[in-house]
């Protein structure tokens, strides 16, 4: 069953990236958390987020500007080391409450109480019309890129803080999709690195038959979504999916989800 949700959620949330403003990490993770732990489940996530990554460097990742991937690309990397480890402490960390609800124990711990505050965060940001005008100069880019590789390595999200930091840098459209999807894949590979040690030490195991599901049903939704949607970002839709990731974050505060 978690394969077929996990695989449908692929399908819609890549497809749903392409107008909705949010990027498939957001919108993929809190599908996949119903059925692993958090921390897990944000493993799971970047795994397919790198994936389908790779595959956009593969038709874009030539035209990227390798300067920028320098001066924002290298702070990502090492911030994103940092952002994954602070995730393999908080789930570690005792939980904060303990309660009874719908028949079962739930628990308010530190990592859902961080991850579920950072979802509505960004939802806010997303929605935002002063932070979607907000830009910075290239000097900022360093500074771009330890934000955008902590939150990427902490929760998975990075495009926001990334876009507001290269939007400024005097990239063309082409360019500017290409360096932002190679910095992704930076962050990605970098994060992996903790998550796999993480995920290791406990002995948990990945579920590569969904891991690779969830990949081939992201592409397909991207192929999908490009044919039949213009890419242009639809305010219902965007209302719609911030409504139910709020829903989600709420759930994560209080230990529903």
């Amino acid at each position: 069953m978690e394969l077929f949700v996990v695989c449908v959620a692929a399908l819609l949330a890549s497809g749903l990236t392409l107008f909705s403003g949010f990027g498939l990490g957001t919108l993929l993770m809190p599908v996949v958390a119903l059925f692993f732990p958090l921390d897990l489940a944000i493993a799971i996530t970047a795994m397919v987020h790198l994936a389908n990554n790779l595959f956009k460097i593969g038709l874009l990742g030539r035209k990227a500007d390798y300067s920028v991937l320098l001066k924002f690309g290298l702070p990502a990397i090492v911030a994103a080391f940092a952002g994954a480890a602070v995730l393999t402490y908080l789930g570690e960390v005792t939980p904060i409450y303990e309660y009874q609800a719908f028949g079962s124990d739930r628990q308010v711990t530190v990592l859902k109480l961080i991850i579920g505050v950072l979802i509505i965060s960004f939802v806010v940001l997303e929605l935002s019309p002063t932070f979607s005008k907000v830009a910075l100069d290239r000097q900022w880019l360093p500074l771009g890129g330890i934000i955008s590789g902590f939150f990427g390595g902490l929760s998975g999200h990075q495009g926001a803080f990334r876009s507001m930091f290269l939007i400024k840098a005097g990239l063309e459209k082409e360019t500017f999709v290409a360096t932002g999807v190679v910095l992704a894949v930076m962050v990605d590979l970098s994060r992996m690195v903790i998550y796999g040690a993480g995920i290791s030490a406990h002995g948990e195991v990945i579920e590569w038959q969904l891991v690779f599901g969830a990949s081939v049903s992201a592409f397909t939704g991207a192929y999908v979504g490009a044919k039949m949607l213009k890419k242009v970002t639809l305010r219902s839709v965007q209302l719609g999916v911030s409504a139910l990731l709020i829903v989600v974050g709420g759930g994560l505060i209080a230990g529903v989800l």
